[in-house]
């Protein structure tokens, strides 16, 4: 598996564990996770459970982030392979909500403890994977949030529609190829998280760990 696509596994696999955790978790984003001030400010409203794991979803990302960027630091000193094991730490959080969702899931509380430690440990896992790509993968489009990728391939939709000049045509071409990918992984993510949920209930989340380890298996080392 080469650096193209890891970053389309780690975009599909972000897509799919926001989507799992929105559904699951009572509205909880835990890969777009300042997307939970506005559900924060839903639950609030309405008087719905989840508020607390909203409030502390931003908390545990920004500490997860650093944490991540001090181990990978660590680890690069020591002459050790930071990406794989930054990608193999990821698939263990992963691979604990999983287990955390089957035994105490469904989640009719929100704020509940087993709820609460789910999301988090959801939201921790996709912290590392922001982090790790930002470090090893920083040349490729975003894997967790397509806002600003979207907003960028319409830019360069309309300098085509523009006629700009041939040089700006072939670089806004380029950048369309290059990022429309990422968007259409994490789409493809939130479509088969949706299906599977419907389908599996909470072993739908058995599927993200795979999903992790796949650029392990193939050898995959970052740049």
């Amino acid at each position: 598996m080469n650096a193209t696509r890891t970053p389309l596994l780690l975009s599909l696999n972000g897509g799919y564990v926001d989507t799992l955790g929105f559904l699951s978790l009572h509205g909880l984003f835990t890969t777009h996770v300042t997307g939970n001030f506005v559900t924060f400010g839903a639950s609030l409203a309405h008087g719905t459970s989840g508020a607390v794991a909203k409030l502390l979803a931003l908390p545990v990302f920004c500490v997860i982030v650093v944490a991540t960027q001090l181990l990978g630091g660590a680890l690069r000193k020591r002459g050790l392979p930071a990406f794989r094991l930054l990608l193999c730490a990821k698939a263990g959080l992963l691979a604990a909500a999983a287990g955390f969702a089957i035994r105490f899931g469904p989640f009719p509380d929100g704020d509940a403890w087993q709820a609460l430690a789910t999301g988090m440990v959801l939201v921790a896992a996709m912290a590392m994977q922001n982090a790790t790509h930002r470090l090893h993968l920083a040349s490729a489009p975003p894997t967790t949030v397509m806002t600003m990728t979207t907003t960028q391939i319409m830019l360069d939709v309309a300098s085509l529609l523009q006629r700009a000049p041939a040089e700006t045509r072939g670089e806004a071409t380029a950048r369309i190829r290059r990022m429309l990918p990422s968007v259409i992984a994490f789409a493809l993510g939130c479509l088969v998280a949706a299906g599977l949920f419907i389908g599996l209930g909470v072993w739908a989340f058995l599927l993200p760990p795979l999903f992790a380890i796949l650029p392990l298996l193939a050898g995959d080392s970052g740049q």
